[in-house]
């Protein structure tokens, strides 16, 4: 074997290039952040699934909680167990489904900040993933069982095709896997369906009842696995009628009573649709119109 001081120097060279090149090949360790709030630091983070890592989120994007009408008992359910999980004590992972615009993710994150104000000795953390890195979760959950925290893991708008196996990955952190979900985690999640995976109706076949049967308990087995159900229905008139109201007396908005309502519905016609999301849009659009006089 060739001792390293009788190698010449041009072939010591191309092996320290060589070197450099697979270092800057090979990936980096995961960047874990300090995850306490402390000292202005970050109550929220994306996981970013292709890197292993968590971006800091320094202003959630979120809706004062008192802002959220007509959900009260949708509203007092999620508060309640979060209020739970943030204590250390049993709690339930959410499905929040039903008609769109109606305040899901809204409601997810106003009780995050709701509570993340109170004075805890443990941090309540948001994390939010994407739909496209559930198959990741497991890496994520590795790296929050070991900090000290409690980490609400919430992602928005979740469904899988029929054809997509990564729902497995959350199914067995749900329940039924051997590790389970990690007792510092909770996992919230949007949805539009109330049963996560759609239903492909080529599967089924019309004389195999006991076949068509075992896929339909595979379709609804996901939803199963979160302990609170939270549903949320479209907008009827008088429901949005207060909405509107309460953001205009909320942003202080000189304008009458009667005004304001016959704009709101004129907004909701263009639209074609009426729900909390339309709402909030229309009294933006108003802002703007009122503050360009």
């Amino acid at each position: 074997m060739t001792k390293p001081e009788n190698i010449s120097p041009n072939i010591a060279k191309d092996l320290a290039r060589i070197a450099d090149a697979l270092e800057r090949l090979s990936p980096k360790p995961a960047q874990i952040p300090d995850f306490s709030y402390k000292n202005n630091k970050a109550k929220g983070y994306l996981w970013e699934g292709d890197t292993k890592s968590f971006t800091p989120v320094k202003e959630i994007n979120y809706t004062e909680l008192n802002l959220l009408i007509g959900i009260d008992d949708q509203k007092q359910k999620l508060l309640n167990n979060t209020k739970s999980f943030a204590n250390g004590l049993p709690a339930n992972n959410a499905l929040l489904w039903g008609a769109r615009g109606m305040g899901k993710s809204s409601l997810i994150k106003s009780v995050h900040d709701e509570l993340s104000k109170e004075e805890n000795d443990t941090p309540l953390i948001l994390i939010e993933i994407l739909r496209e890195d559930i198959s990741t979760l497991n890496e994520c959950l590795r790296i929050l069982k070991k900090q000290d925290a409690q980490f609400i893991l919430f992602c928005d708008d979740l469904s899988f095709e029929p054809n997509d196996a990564s729902y497995k990955s959350l199914k067995a952190m749900l329940e039924g896997g051997i590790s389970g979900r990690p007792s510092n985690v909770i996992f919230y999640a949007t949805s539009n369906q109330r049963h996560l995976l759609a239903r492909d109706q080529s599967e089924y076949n019309q004389k195999d009842y006991i076949h068509n049967n075992d896929l339909s308990n595979e379709k609804i087995s996901l939803s199963d696995r979160f302990g609170l159900w939270l549903g949320f229905y479209n907008c009827d008139k008088i429901h949005y009628d207060e909405i509107v109201k309460t953001y205009a007396k909320n942003l202080d908005i000189k304008l009458d009573t009667d005004e304001l309502i016959k704009r709101a519905h004129l907004w909701t016609i263009e639209r074609g649709n009426r729900s909390g999301r339309v709402a909030r849009q229309f009294i933006e659009h108003l802002l703007g119109e009122l503050g360009a006089k």
